[in-house]
């Protein structure tokens, strides 16, 4: 017997031919009926469904999300709220009547960076359905009438331009005009630079405008969400009778890494957050979103007669 043949299969040697090889291991060949793997596709699911909390970095559900007021369930971090949403959750139903929607932003300067400002103002108002960055009108928070000014961070980050100044101005104006308090929601990254000088004088003239308001006996309430930066917090919104914030909003002038390294100095725990400057005395109370009607009714209430007194 071959000595090759008395060794176990598993050890013997393998056939050095290759023409033999293939001719003792035909290529196997699947059959005609049998599916091709090729044909068995993963199912692609719609993109957008779950989104990372910028908190706690839990996983969560969008949908679930939006039912709750965009407020996080794992850690009640409290997003960006757009501002239609804003209107819808804070006023009663059907008693919106906006003001000044028409007033759209130009570009005098004829600013131009990768894309020219006068075709992004185009595009973001195709984006948003909307003209310019604050809301504005006049409503109703459980049958208390209120002028209700909200600044919608889809709408280039909310940043204030002309048409945002204006609107300020003309939200205090009427708030004083009908003797109705003035209710104001920022989130925004500060004055628009598209717009240089003419966005920081902005910040002048609604505070002058605040001011005029407060001269006449007016009320005003302004509640800052996050983010609350730049020229927007330097101005009208903290200049206001009563300075509400949701938890955790960013708050401040200039960006906390931009603070650390010309200070040279670390920051902090928790610095610039609403907390922290609730504990400096920079806000008057941190108030949580599902609880924000309730309040602002009780505040509207308390300065009732302010008019009266002024």
């Amino acid at each position: 017997m071959s000595p090759d043949f008395a060794q176990p299969p598993s050890e013997r040697p393998q056939d050095a031919d290759p023409a033999r090889q293939d001719k003792q291991q035909p290529e196997a060949v699947e059959p005609a009926d049998k599916p091709s793997r090729l044909r068995w596709k993963r199912k692609e699911l719609p993109g957008g469904l779950w989104l990372k909390c910028e908190s706690c970095a839990a996983t969560i559900y969008r949908k679930e999300l939006e039912e709750r007021e965009r407020v996080c369930p794992a850690c009640d971090f409290h997003f960006t709220l757009p501002g239609r949403e804003r209107v819808k959750s804070t006023l009663d139903a059907n008693s919106f009547e906006e003001r000044w929607a028409d007033l759209a932003g130009m570009d005098r300067l004829r600013f131009n960076d990768a894309t020219p400002y006068a075709d992004k103002l185009k595009r973001t108002e195709a984006k948003t359905g909307q003209k310019e960055a604050l809301i504005c009108g006049i409503g109703a928070i459980h049958g208390r009438k209120v002028v209700l000014a909200v600044l919608d961070f889809s709408f280039l980050g909310g940043s204030m331009g002309e048409v945002v100044g204006e609107k300020i101005s003309l939200a205090a104006d009427l708030a004083r005009g009908e003797r109705l308090p003035l209710v104001i929601f920022t989130s925004s990254g500060g004055a628009r630079m598209h717009e240089g000088m003419l966005s920081l004088l902005q910040m002048a003239k609604t505070s002058a405008a605040l001011a005029s308001l407060n001269e006449a006996g007016g009320y005003s309430i302004c509640v800052l969400t996050n983010p609350t930066t730049g020229g927007v917090t330097a101005s009208f919104a903290s200049v206001c009778d009563i300075t509400l914030a949701e938890p955790g909003a960013l708050i401040g002038f200039a960006g906390p890494r931009v603070i650390a390294s010309t200070i040279k100095q670390e920051l902090p725990p928790g610095f610039q957050r609403a907390e922290f400057l609730l504990d400096k005395g920079q806000v008057d109370h941190i108030v949580r979103r599902s609880e924000m009607r309730s309040v602002l009714v009780r505040l509207i209430d308390f300065g009732a007669g302010a008019f009266a007194r002024g």
